[in-house]
C-alpha cells in the first residue's frame, strides 16, 4: 500500500458497483479493497495509515450508518463517506453529525467522487500527523520532574519567577534553574512556544 496515498475501502452489496468504483479509483492511483458486507469489512481489517471507507447506506444486515458507529466505537480512525441510492435528508444529517466527510447519491459524478475521496484521505493524513505530533510533545513533557511540572503550571499562566518561588517556597535562583530545564526538555525556543505546546497537549481534539 502506498502509505502516503492511503487506502480506499468500499463496502457495497452490489458487485457491479464495487467493480466500477474499484476500476475508477484504481485508475486514479488509489489502492482499493472491496467488500459486500459489514462482516467481510471488519474481518479484513483493521488497516493502518490513512483509510477512506466508502459505505453504502442500505446493506443487508448491518447498514452503513451502523458500520460508521462501529468504526467510531472501535476507534479505528477511518475516514468515512457515504455513497447510496437510497440517501435521505435524515440519514445524511446523521452521518455528517458522526463525522462523515461526504454523503453522495448514486449515480454519482466521477469527479465529485474522486474529489470526496481525496478530501477524506487528506483529512486522515492531517489527523495522523496531529497524533504523531502529540506523541512527540507528550514524550518531551514526560521528561520533566514533578517539581519542574509544578513550575511549568505557574509559568504558563504568566507568573514571574519571584511569584513562583513564593508559591512553592523555593528560591528564585532555583526557579530559574527549573525554567531552564523545562525549556530544554520541551525543546521550546521561547515562552510563547512553551505555552503553545502546553495548550496543544491539553486540547482534547489535538
Amino acid at each position: 500500500m502506498n502509505e502516503e496515498r492511503g487506502l480506499v475501502v468500499i463496502v457495497d452489496d452490489d458487485a457491479s458497483v464495487r467493480k466500477a468504483l474499484g476500476r475508477l479509483l484504481g485508475a486514479a492511483g488509489h489502492k482499493v479493497e472491496s467488500f459486500a458486507s459489514a462482516d467481510e469489512f471488519f474481518a479484513a481489517g483493521p488497516w493502518h495509515g490513512p483509510v477512506c471507507a466508502i459505505l453504502d447506506l442500505a446493506l443487508p444486515g448491518t447498514n452503513g450508518l451502523e458500520i460508521q458507529t462501529r468504526i467510531i466505537e472501535q476507534k479505528l480512525g477511518y475516514g468515512v463517506m457515504f455513497l447510496s441510492g437510497r440517501g435521505d435528508v435524515h440519514s445524511s444529517v446523521d452521518a455528517m453529525k458522526h463525522g462523515a466527510v461526504d454523503f453522495l447519491t448514486k449515480p454519482v459524478d466521477e469527479s465529485l467522487l474522486l474529489a470526496a475521496v481525496d478530501a477524506t484521505l487528506q483529512r486522515q493524513l492531517a489527523i495522523l500527523a496531529d497524533r504523531i505530533q502529540r506523541v512527540e510533545v507528550e514524550q518531551r513533557f514526560a521528561l520533566l520532574t514533578n517539581r519542574e511540572s509544578e513550575v511549568l503550571e505557574y509559568i504558563v499562566v504568566g507568573k514571574l519567577n519571584k511569584q513562583i518561588a513564593a508559591e512553592l517556597g523555593i528560591s528564585e535562583k532555583t526557579v530559574k534553574a527549573h525554567r531552564a530545564q523545562i525549556m530544554r526538555k520541551t525543546q521550546s525556543g521561547s515562552l510563547a512556544m512553551l505555552v503553545r505546546l502546553h495548550m496543544a497537549l491539553h486540547r482534547v481534539d489535538f
